[in-house]
C-alpha cells in the first residue's frame, strides 16, 4: 500500500473507532466495507479483526470498572459453540440473504413483545447471540446491529453496554482473525506497517470517544443507537433485496 492509501486508512479507522466508542456500533461495518473495497478479501476480514480487537480491547480497559462478566461468559460460551458448530456443518449463504439476515433480525426484535425479547442479563440468552453473533462475523465480518440490539434489550447504562460489548467484541474478532489468518489457506499476510498503524489509529478514536460518552445520558444514548440500528438494519434489507433483484454483473 502507498504511503497515501495507508494515510487514508488510518483516519478511516480514526473515525469509526470514534463512532464506536460512543456507541459501540456503526463504526465496524463502514470499516470493513472500506477495507473489502481496496483489499483482498482474507487480508480485510483479518486486518478488520485486528483493529476491531485493539479498538474494543481499549474501550474495555478504558470502561474495565463497568464491565458485567456474567454477561461475557455466556457470550463466550455460546461463541465456541458456534464454532464447533461451524467446523461440522459449513452452510454459507449468499451475500445477499445474509444482509437481508443482518438487518431483519434487529427489525424483527423491536416488534417483539418485551416479555419475549432476549435480554443480557439472561445467561441463556447471552448463550444465544453469541452464538447467533458469532455465526454472522464468520459469514459477513461483523455482527451487525442484531447484537447491538440485544445489548439495549436489558437495564444496562450506556458504560456498562461500551465495556461488556467491548469485552464480548475482542473475543469474537479473535476467533475471527484465527478463521481468516490461520485457518484459512488462501489468507494473505497484513503488513507489519498496516498493524500498527491500525492498533493506533483504533486506540486514538477510541480514547476520543471517551468524553463525548461521558457527556451523554443515558436517556440520550439509547435514543440515538435505537436510531442508528434502525438505519443500519434498513440499509442491510434494501442492499441485500437490491442484490437479489439486480441482474447479474451489476
Amino acid at each position: 500500500m502507498t504511503p497515501l492509501l495507508i494515510a487514508i486508512v488510518a483516519a478511516v479507522m480514526v473515525a469509526t473507532s470514534f463512532l464506536s466508542g460512543i456507541f459501540g456500533m456503526a463504526g465496524g461495518m463502514v470499516l470493513v466495507g472500506v477495507l473489502l473495497a481496496i483489499l483482498p478479501v482474507p487480508t480485510a476480514m483479518a486486518l478488520h479483526a485486528i483493529t476491531q480487537m485493539a479498538s474494543n480491547g481499549w474501550r474495555a480497559l478504558i470502561w474495565r470498572r463497568y464491565v458485567r462478566w456474567r454477561i461475557v461468559v455466556a457470550y463466550v460460551v455460546g461463541c465456541g459453540f458456534a464454532v464447533g458448530l461451524w467446523s461440522v456443518w459449513l452452510f454459507v449463504p449468499t451475500k445477499a440473504l445474509a444482509l437481508i439476515g443482518l438487518g431483519a433480525l434487529p427489525l424483527a426484535t423491536r416488534f417483539l413483545p418485551a416479555r419475549l425479547r432476549a435480554r443480557p442479563e439472561h445467561f441463556g440468552h447471552g448463550v444465544g447471540q453469541g452464538a447467533l453473533s458469532m455465526m454472522l462475523m464468520l459469514l459477513t465480518g461483523v455482527a451487525g446491529p442484531q447484537l447491538d440490539q440485544f445489548f439495549l434489550g436489558g437495564s444496562l447504562d450506556r458504560r456498562q453496554i461500551i465495556a461488556t460489548k467491548g469485552i464480548c467484541q475482542l473475543f469474537g474478532h479473535s476467533l475471527k482473525l484465527v478463521y481468516f489468518g490461520v485457518l484459512i489457506d488462501s489468507a494473505a499476510s497484513v503488513e507489519p506497517t498496516l498493524v500498527a498503524v491500525a492498533i493506533t489509529a483504533s486506540m486514538v478514536g477510541t480514547a476520543l470517544s471517551k468524553r463525548v460518552l461521558e457527556a451523554m445520558s443515558d436517556a440520550q444514548y439509547r435514543l440515538w443507537a435505537d436510531r442508528i440500528i434502525l438505519g443500519v438494519s434498513i440499509y442491510y434489507v434494501a442492499y441485500g433485496a437490491y442484490l437479489l433483484i439486480a441482474p447479474a454483473g451489476t
